[in-house]
């Protein structure tokens, strides 16, 4: 790695917001890359599902991964009131399905019209593309601000495909494509 002064200068102190609002943190945040998921779930006969980046995987024995979600959301109410969830890591040829569900459209749309899906444990839609998938039963939930983290118990789990697809990633408010 190469030194770079304008970066590595001993006496340059960064540029720090104390006690941030949302925007402020909003435009740090900018610089976490994330991979893209679909969170999807069906309750009482709707099937609804949103964009979403922050999805972790927490444990592998018990196998848990973890989904935020904005309180607003119509994904929130009914993974609250269902208790379960699924989730589709979506790849890099995927960004107008990621638009999609990002919510661009009304929240009491049918974001699945014209969709493939299949169902695993819980009910849950999948996609029929992407690169992986996880079928989750909610463990447990805790308030954080604005949103809810869903801790899920992984009851089932699978790849797409055995090719090297590539990722959808967001950076700096927009897509960006993972190279070699």
């Amino acid at each position: 790695m190469s030194y770079n002064p304008a970066i590595m200068e001993p006496n340059r102190k960064p540029r720090a917001v104390t006690r941030p609002d949302p925007e402020a943190l909003r435009e740090t945040l900018r610089f976490w890359t994330t991979g893209v998921t679909m969170v999807a779930v069906r309750h009482a006969g709707v099937a609804h599902g949103m964009t979403v980046n922050s999805f972790n995987s927490l444990s592998l024995d018990p196998p848990l991964v973890s989904v935020s979600l904005e309180k607003i959301t119509r994904t929130h109410q009914l993974v609250t009131e269902a208790g379960i969830f699924s989730v589709t890591i979506l790849s890099q040829d995927q960004r107008a399905l990621s638009d999609r569900f990002a919510g661009r459209d009304s929240e009491q749309s049918d974001r699945f019209e014209g969709l493939e899906t299949f169902s695993l444990e819980t009910g849950s839609p999948i996609l029929t593309q992407g690169l992986a998938f996880f079928d989750c039963r909610v463990s447990a939930s805790h308030d954080a601000g604005t949103h809810t983290v869903f801790i899920g118990e992984v009851l089932a789990c699978g790849r797409f495909t055995e090719s090297e697809e590539r990722p959808l990633v967001y950076f700096n408010r927009g897509y960006r494509k993972v190279v070699d």
